[in-house]
């Protein structure tokens, strides 16, 4: 049988591959502390639940309209037009099985073979899987440490853009770094969109997962809002990584493609768990503020141990479930230049599984500095402390 030559352009998610190995280590016998997957441990909520389940016992369970149910089409535009201070309506909806499927999806819509799309490097790395699969030409662009946290490296950003570049893929509140952009670097950003007549792929799927201060988005700045599309996803917010729901917002001439492809890919998304997130988005919120509560605890306790570490350095990201520490000192005291050498003893030495750069990207010609991901969604207070512990104590021998 002769595979097509796409595939060999289709990208995949290599920490599922960390996983796998922190599984084969932990069935020898060994504990393993799992850092290395942005999972949750932690459940839905009952609002949810039970939702779905009161759905199920009246019959929704067969197909419904491709776009989503009007319901919670209506339910999405009223709480984002909220959040975000514009105005959306139902029609700017389209419901989604998963956050994921919308950046295939923007990219089908928006982008011809050959056309040139930004990314972030290090970023999820589906970005770059999907523009190079849907032939398109995947160009990254890098963040830089400020101060406080990792900012936009707009001048790489601006010198990489040609008469080829349509779309740009902005991660804000950002796997794995858990970057955010200042009011300031949206304004900049935006105007660099109106110059070169770029779309956006504005991916929110952490807007909600906030511990201080209030998310921003960048479909807010003047003359965004009909040049972006958001991927909405309800896996974080309301802890439903396994349901696989989410949504594609954004102004209707896209919404209504990205619906026909709806039509051709999956035909609706799963109905009964729609009343679900219905009933998750309109009912009592205390289970959600609970789950922002425990891992804002966890996201605290590991960054002081990890700043605790000599020879490295992590910022306390405001949002996200994602820590991005600088590394570099440690690697070069342990004597380790590779990331998968390190990786690995760490793992063997420790328990302790995590992910590198290595993960979220291509290495580019010009990066120094060496990090690694810790994810914290799926990990409890007294492992963090265990295993980082542990961790600790084998990157000071």
């Amino acid at each position: 049988m002769r595979i097509a030559n796409r595939i060999g352009r289709l990208g995949t998610e290599t920490a599922f591959a960390v996983g796998a190995e922190a599984g084969a280590f932990a069935a020898q016998g060994n504990t393993v502390y799992p850092f290395h997957l942005g999972d949750l441990n932690l459940a839905t909520p009952s609002t949810v639940v039970d939702g779905a389940f009161r759905a199920v016992t009246d019959g929704k369970t067969g197909y419904c309209p491709n776009a989503g149910i009007p319901q919670l089409r209506a339910a999405l535009a009223a709480d984002v037009s909220a959040s975000h201070g514009v105005e959306y309506g139902p029609e700017n909806v389209v419901v989604q099985p998963g956050g994921k499927p919308t950046i295939g999806k923007f990219i089908m819509a928006l982008m011809n073979p050959g056309d040139e799309v930004l990314y972030p490097n290090p970023g999820y790395p589906i970005y770059e899987s999907q523009i190079e699969f849907h032939g398109g030409v995947a160009v990254p662009y890098a963040y830089i440490e400020g101060a406080d946290g990792f900012e936009l490296d707009f001048d790489a950003m601006e010198a990489s853009i040609t008469d080829k570049t349509t779309l740009l893929i902005l991660n804000d509140l950002q796997n794995p770094m858990g970057a955010e952009s200042s009011a300031a670097e949206h304004a900049k950003l935006a105007e660099l969109v109106l110059k070169h007549d770029l779309y956006v792929l504005v991916d929110e799927a952490y807007f909600d997962m906030r511990y201080e201060g209030t998310s921003s988005s960048f479909v807010s700045q003047p003359g965004m809002l009909e040049r972006s599309v958001i991927l909405y996803t309800f896996s974080k917010k309301f802890a439903m990584t396994g349901w696989r729901l989410g949504a594609s917002i954004g102004p209707k001439k896209v919404v209504d493609v990205i619906a026909k492809i709806n039509v051709n890919d999956e035909s609706c998304s799963n109905h009964f768990i729609q009343y679900g997130a219905l009933a998750g988005l309109e009912g009592d919120q205390s289970e959600v503020r609970a789950i922002l509560n425990t891992l804002q605890e966890r996201r605290d306790v590991a960054v002081d141990i990890l700043n605790s570490i000599d020879g490295i350095a992590c910022f306390r990201p405001n949002a996200t479930f994602y820590l991005w520490p600088n590394v570099s000192e440690l690697m070069a005291t342990k004597g380790m230049d590779d990331y998968e050498v390190f990786r690995r003893a760490a793992l063997h030495a420790t328990g302790v599984s995590f992910c590198t750069r290595l993960h979220f990207g291509r290495e580019t010609p010009n990066e120094t500095n060496r990090y690694i991901r810790f994810a914290y969604s799926g990990i409890d207070v007294p492992e963090i402390q265990e295993g980082l512990g542990r961790f600790k104590d084998w990157c000071e021998s």
